[in-house]
């Protein structure tokens, strides 16, 4: 092990080395340091990151845990806990799924479709998924996800269709802490 990280070293000195040479040859005539220049250096100006970019930096740097034997979710950024909610997590024979998944969308006032009757909730103070909608989970038939509620009182139980269901000052903290790509860790 010695050997090779001496190998690796010697070489990563040798390339170095040569890029240094080449370098000093190829450049022109430098003026010394202590010269006074004459104008002004001109500043460079960065562009501002794309939303694409911002989305990437969040999606890598932020996770969420929710432990659901806990009724909790737990709000990272890198190793710094940075926000826990009391949720309510999925009833009998409607669990909340577990497993390793990612933020797949994010919408504010959503529309929400009764599981069961088909019924159609718009967006309002009477909509089931409060006023943001964080999903992570979905197949051809039914989506999961972290929502607002119009019935807070029933948050820390297990109530929902498999959603995790959350006070609406909590998923609007939420909401800003993720982006579309963070990891979501669900696990009992």
């Amino acid at each position: 092990m010695a050997i090779n990280y001496s190998l690796k070293t010697s070489w990563m000195l040798v390339c170095f080395g040569s890029a240094l040479l080449c370098l000093s040859v190829a450049q022109p005539k430098l003026k010394p340091l202590w010269v006074k220049p004459q104008a002004k250096p001109k500043m460079l100006r960065a562009l501002p990151a794309t939303p694409s970019l911002k989305m990437a930096i969040a999606a890598m740097s932020s996770r969420i845990v929710v432990d659901l034997s806990e009724a909790r979710i737990y709000s990272y950024w890198g190793k710094q806990l940075i926000g826990k909610y009391p949720v309510a997590v999925g009833q009998p024979g409607w669990e909340t799924p577990t497993g390793t998944f990612k933020v797949l969308h994010k919408q504010l006032n959503p529309v929400w479709k009764q599981p069961i009757t088909g019924d159609i909730f718009p967006a309002g103070p009477n909509n089931p998924l409060g006023d943001r909608w964080i999903g992570f989970w979905a197949d051809e038939r039914h989506q999961i996800g972290f929502h607002g509620t119009n019935k807070e009182d029933l948050v820390g139980k297990a109530v929902s269709h498999g959603c995790l269901r959350m006070r609406n000052a909590d998923i609007r903290a939420l909401y800003k802490q993720v982006s579309v790509g963070t990891p979501v860790i669900v696990r009992k």
